[in-house]
């Protein structure tokens, strides 16, 4: 995804819980806004905490970020705040709290189970990326500016049934 990142070591966190605050320059957001399909990334700043997890990490925090997209209905863009929590685990490679999917094997979902660990692949944590990943999932894939409607109603042209077949049988005459 993008250049942006901010690693820490999993390491570093054995020792104590990490504080982060995360706020990318003007130049880094206009990138992330090419990389999302937004029309521009005015703002997005993240306060994280990272606390040891098992033989992991806990990420957890807050962002906030402003966005322009453009309205799926009007084709005008349109500004929006966003604000959303991070509450992620993540455990270093070959950990026994990792998921193991064997192929061909199935998996069963429970929906109210929180979320299984990620799976790092390394000793490194990059904040960043989770701070973006998180705005991904709660940006509207289909954008809608407030009190938009999508309204669409076709043109109503009744007909009788027997008028359809007679237009049948004449066009095949």
């Amino acid at each position: 995804m993008s250049d942006w990142k901010h690693v820490i070591r999993l390491a570093d966190v054995g020792r104590a819980p990490v504080s982060v605050r995360l706020e990318p320059d003007a130049e880094t957001r206009e990138k992330l806004a090419k990389e999302l399909k937004l029309e521009a990334l005015p703002a997005l700043s993240g306060k994280l905490s990272v606390r040891p997890w098992l033989d992991g990490a806990e990420i957890l925090g807050r962002y906030s970020a402003r966005v322009v997209q453009i309205c799926g209905v009007t084709l005008d863009p349109f500004e929006e705040e966003l604000e959303g929590e991070i509450a992620i685990q993540v455990v270093p490679p070959g950990s026994p709290q990792a998921l193991i999917e064997s192929e061909g094997s199935e998996i069963s979902l429970d929906l109210d189970a929180p979320d299984p660990p990620d799976v790092l692949e390394s000793d490194e944590i990059d904040l960043a990326h989770y701070l973006v990943e998180q705005l991904v999932l709660d940006l509207d894939p289909f954008p809608r500016k407030p009190g938009v409607e999508f309204d669409y109603k076709p043109a109503v042209t009744e007909e009788s049934p027997f008028a359809v077949l007679k237009r049948l049988k004449d066009d095949g005459a």
